[in-house]
């Protein structure tokens, strides 16, 4: 790993959007359904603190029972028309990931009435600071080069990255094409903008690249990370996917550089999942990550998530600055 001063924050010109959605409220759930979740926990709910980080437009809440025993519950409904299915991926993930994963384990979950419900035992942790800390930041990194090694090869089945995310490779593409329609694109990098039909050829690349064996998360970022007494711990799984050991850390840099982290490159090159990365492959991967960011940002708000397109924007400036050094210097 990088030593300290590596690691030292670049305090970002003005805060980030943070990345947290609207959230209900544990009673928004039906009183049957809460009843099972209390019936499978043994014990009466006598409090629940619902917590801000993430995008899931449903329940996210701390239980305490009457017992003293905690819980995790995520809960959606009809709100937005793509969570439920997500919710149900990630139970198929949780409930397959072995013991030697650092991950929060699944003591249940519920589908009826139109509700996915996932519960979670309580990892008595805290999410990553943010602006980054350097010694956080580096053992975050250091955890994440120990997940890899733990999960190549795969431990459970998973689908490749390039069936998992079908908006990824596509958004220069898209963008390319809105603007043949007459499309201003206003608003728009106007680099971007001058380079769009070689971002659209270069973002194709991203599925070869990424071939791999190894299980990824598939959406690390600070608000999916647990910092416990002992241990990192990587939650909210329903992205993962097969793909080269790099994919998560290439993935997660520009939210790192977005939040007062140390440039994505500098990181990239000290971390030990990228040894013998192909550059080019890396940098397809960039285009195609800053090129989804920025198509998704300029679409209308998805059902239940009001706040998820002014990140979208952000990671997408902050990807495509790494991908404009990457080309300029050739890598």
């Amino acid at each position: 790993m990088a030593g300290p001063g590596s690691l030292e924050a670049a305090q970002p010109l003005q805060p980030p959007p943070a990345a947290e959605g609207q959230r209900l409220p544990w009673s928004a759930v039906p009183a049957p359904l809460r009843a099972e979740v209390e019936r499978l926990l043994g014990g009466r709910v006598r409090s629940a603190v619902t917590q801000p980080g993430g995008f899931s437009p449903g329940v996210a809440a701390r239980l305490v029972l009457s017992s003293g025993q905690r819980a995790f519950v995520k809960a959606v409904g009809d709100i937005n028309p793509d969570s439920r299915d997500i919710h149900r991926a990630e139970a198929r993930v949780a409930a397959a990931l072995p013991a030697s994963v650092p991950a929060a384990r699944l003591l249940g979950s519920l589908d009826a009435d139109g509700w996915v419900i996932l519960i979670f035992e309580d990892v008595d942790g805290r999410m990553p600071a943010q602006p980054w800390h350097p010694a956080e930041l580096s053992r975050v990194l250091d955890a994440m080069a120990d997940l890899a090694m733990t999960l190549t090869p795969a431990p459970i089945e998973a689908p490749p990255a390039a069936r998992r995310f079908r908006h990824l490779g596509r958004g220069w593409q898209q963008l390319a094409a809105a603007a043949s329609a007459g499309d201003d694109l206003a608003g728009l990098d106007p680099w971007a903008r001058s380079a769009l039909p070689g971002l659209a050829a270069l973002e194709t690349g991203w599925t070869a690249a990424v071939e791999g064996t190894t299980l990824a998360h598939g959406d690390v970022r600070a608000d999916n990370i647990l910092l416990t007494a002992d241990r990192v711990c990587f939650i909210d799984w329903p992205w993962a996917c097969l793909a080269e050991p790099w994919f998560d850390l290439v993935a997660m840099l520009p939210s790192v550089a977005l939040n007062g982290g140390p440039p994505p490159e500098s990181l990239l090159a000290a971390h030990p999942t990228a040894r013998g990365a192909d550059p080019d492959g890396v940098t397809a991967v960039v285009a195609a990550l800053a090129g989804m960011w920025s198509y998704l940002s300029r679409q209308p708000d998805p059902p239940g998530l009001p706040t998820v397109r002014a990140f979208q924007r952000a990671q997408g400036a902050a990807a495509l600055a790494w991908l404009k050094t990457r080309i300029i210097r050739g890598g």
